[in-house]
């Protein structure tokens, strides 16, 4: 392991169904399986069910989570990928703009757990993708169920964070006569 051990939360417990999509990049192919086994297997010891898609890049990631929202039903969202420092500043766009857009659906009320690494080196990323060392796949699962569950023992929230383009005016039901 890279540094010292970190407090891991027990598991999440779920009471109903739970169905969670993984969105990951397969850019670095073998890095990119093992999350989705360390992913697919906490999921699984959730007790939850799981699909997986695949989109070209960490920057894509975060659309294809919010597509999902809009047009399908799942309570939580697995973002998995890897992006490793090169030459040029490329690397700090695609890390900061995917990690700020993941924030920015979780602040609007989405349950994601983020596990798209972001290392200097394809060592760092073997360690931390690895779901026998740092097993940072299972780590943004567990996060994401985690978010569920939370949700869950506070009710539901339908609403949005902020203002919305909704806007509902009130009837008057009384008619004068």
């Amino acid at each position: 392991m890279a540094g010292p051990s970190h407090y891991v939360m027990p598991r999440a417990e779920m009471e109903k169904p739970t169905k969670i999509l993984i969105v990951v990049s397969p850019y670095y192919k073998d890095i990119a399986d093992n999350m989705i086994s360390g992913a697919v297997a906490e999921i699984e010891a959730s007790g939850a069910t799981h699909e997986i898609v695949e989109v070209p890049g960490a920057l894509e990631i975060p659309t294809a989570i919010g597509i999902a929202e809009r047009m399908s039903n799942f309570d939580g969202y697995v973002a998995l990928g890897c992006v490793i420092r090169g030459e040029t500043t490329h690397y700090e766009t695609v890390c900061n703009d995917s990690s700020r857009a993941i924030q920015l659906l979780g602040l609007q009320g989405l349950y994601i757990g983020n596990g798209i690494l972001t290392v200097e080196n394809r060592k760092q990323a073997e360690v931390r993708a690895d779901p026998a060392d740092q097993n940072k796949g299972g780590g943004a699962a567990a996060a994401a169920l985690h978010l569920v569950a939370l949700s869950r023992k506070w009710g539901r929230q339908d609403k949005g964070v902020g203002f919305t383009s909704d806007i509902l005016l009130a009837q008057d039901d009384t008619k004068t006569v």
